[in-house]
């Protein structure tokens, strides 16, 4: 039987990277959830990670993991299941490669996710969109460094290390006007510019090289982490004054921009196909979620549907149908 270790090095290197072509970040979250889970069995079965065997991953000691990491750790649910759903991939790949541990990969399969409430979507309002970019500084050395960053995370919705990994060749600023965005699964996506984006991206890079250049730097001239443009949103938005009582004490991280993006284009009427592909979503079952937090679409729905014996005025059904004489002869052909 093979060591662990050298299960664990297969598992990443080969299957992670090569086979499923997940990006760094993906990695890094499978790495930390097996950096706890070994050392969780090396602390059971009182021997160090180096000496532990493959019969020592039992699907009981995964259930001894999670309770420890709710009870002891104090994590949350869905951290409890973040971490069960890269053990159940974990799983999936040892039980593919040793026979011999198909049975407890079977188990480990198993174990259910806890059923959590979700997360708030937190978005902002159009007039706090406004109100924000009117507030932040034109002046200083890293002002247009800032704006350009809130006009590309509001323009195109984009995920925060998205923006981080943006170079100035993946900018198009002369036409079509657009950026490519490298995002979740090793996937590239296209989003249009608008105008007002575009200036502040010139003025930004007029005297900066292109090429591989990270379009957005620190003071030191290194490329932004995800972190630092975390705290640059923070630090522009901590004076905000949220439009609703519920959002006043809540945080603008720059996951807020992204749903803000999708409730604006919603609004408008966009198709949410076209969402989807704009966010790049896998499934479109993650971008339908919008349509269920916007106040304004409910209002239009109930608008559009009035009670029985209501005196407002509704508009009145289209009976164009009625009158195609082409889409009558084929009702009539059925």
């Amino acid at each position: 039987m093979k060591s662990v270790g050298q299960m664990i090095f297969a598992f990443f290197e080969d299957y992670l990277k090569n086979q499923k072509g997940l990006r760094p970040g993906s990695i890094r979250s499978y790495r930390d959830t097996l950096k706890l889970f070994l050392g969780y069995v090396a602390s059971s079965c009182r021997r160090p990670i180096t000496r532990l065997i493959l019969s020592d991953l039992t699907a009981q000691r995964v259930l001894d993991f999670l309770h420890m990491i709710e009870v002891t750790r104090g994590n949350h649910v869905s951290t409890r299941n973040q971490r069960l759903a890269a053990l159940h991939t974990f799983y999936r790949y040892l039980g593919l490669q040793y026979p011999e541990m198909l049975a407890e990969a079977q188990r480990v399969e198993a174990i259910p996710m806890k059923r959590t409430v979700p997360p708030q979507t937190d978005y902002l309002e159009h007039d706090e969109i406004e109100t924000l970019f009117k507030t932040l500084p034109r002046q200083g050395s890293l002002s247009l460094r800032d704006r350009g960053i809130f006009m590309v995370l509001y323009n195109t919705g984009a995920r925060v290390q998205e923006i981080a990994d943006l170079r100035i060749a993946d900018v198009d600023l002369d036409g079509p006007l657009r950026i490519r965005l490298h995002g979740k699964g090793d996937k590239w996506r296209s989003c249009p510019l608008w105008a007002e984006t575009v200036e502040v991206l010139k003025s930004l890079t007029a005297d900066v090289q292109g090429g591989p250049t990270p379009l957005f730097m620190s003071r030191q001239r290194k490329p932004l982490t995800r972190f630092g443009i975390y705290k640059i949103v923070k630090r522009h938005t901590a004076g905000l004054r949220r439009s609703t009582p519920e959002k006043k004490y809540r945080g603008v991280s720059p996951h807020v921009f992204r749903h803000s993006t999708a409730v604006g284009l919603l609004e408008q009427g966009v198709d949410i196909n076209v969402i989807r592909a704009w966010l790049g979503h896998v499934s479109l079952e993650t971008t339908s979620r919008y349509a269920e937090i916007t106040l304004r679409g409910k209002m239009a729905a109930v608008a559009a549907c009035l009670p029985p014996g209501s005196t407002s005025i509704s508009p009145r059904r289209s009976d164009g149908w009625r009158r195609d004489e082409e889409l009558l002869k084929w009702l009539d052909s059925l």
